[in-house]
């Protein structure tokens, strides 16, 4: 019987926050913004390990996660804290210090990815690896949508022939919300994607980023309906 491969989940979590003050950490929909993929992320066997590398141990503390079985809480060295910092430094120095087959990454700000979409996700991901179709997956949004340059130039579409936006060929936007790599991927490219990603769209109330201040008030109102146990659709 083949073993199942190692997969180690990345969770980089930082005290300051520019834009939504200590957003990780305020309450949303009954709990911590943390909380709420750290509970997904646990509900997903085929994870060995969440790692979450910060600076904030005391809050995280306070707020009651500690080092457990499947809970690794790391802290972030000096040299890698500061908002300028690239987080592929950050993932470097966890992939080097905790070994494993494949890395999970993603982030507090995405509360509302359900744990079935990771396990999909991660499915597609081995299968994508065992047929040597590709060396690695990000999430995206799919867009059939009219794209313009800031000139108004259209991009993907003749203004003077329209039609459907359904019918429009697709663009794929990078959403944050996961990215799957393994540490040979990562050391072709010193980054999360690697040479010959796979594109994985996510459902679209589950790829909600919490950046701006809107995004905390729409990422509330649905993480809400999920608290009063409403499942969100999963059509992307």
């Amino acid at each position: 019987m083949t073993e199942a491969p190692k997969i180690t989940a990345l969770l980089p979590m930082k005290a300051h926050s520019a834009r939504v003050k200590s957003k990780n950490f305020r309450l949303i929909a009954g709990k911590p913004l943390f909380q709420w993929i750290v509970d997904a992320l646990l509900a997903v066997p085929a994870i060995d390990k969440v790692v979450i590398n910060t600076d904030a141990r005391q809050i995280l503390a306070d707020e009651g996660l500690f080092d457990s079985e499947r809970i690794m809480i790391r802290d972030r060295k000096p040299e890698l804290c500061g908002d300028f910092v690239s987080m592929n430094l950050v993932l470097a120095d966890d992939i080097a210090n905790v070994p494993s087959d494949h890395y999970l990454m993603t982030h507090t700000t995405n509360p509302l990815l359900q744990p079935d979409t990771i396990r999909n996700m991660i499915g597609i991901y081995l299968n994508a690896i065992k047929t040597n179709a590709a060396d690695s997956l990000f999430t995206v949004n799919e867009m059939h949508t009219r794209f313009y340059t800031v000139d108004g130039a259209p991009i993907n579409h003749d203004p003077d022939n329209l039609i459907r936006t359904q019918d429009l060929p697709a663009y794929m936007e990078e959403n944050s919300v996961c990215y799957l790599f393994s540490p040979e991927s990562f050391e072709a490219t010193s980054a999360r994607i690697g040479k010959t990603p796979l594109l994985f769209p996510t459902p679209k109330l589950q790829s909600v980023d919490i950046d701006e201040i809107a995004d905390w008030f729409i990422a509330e109102s649905l993480l809400l309906r999920v608290a009063a146990g409403e499942a969100l659709p999963e059509e992307a």
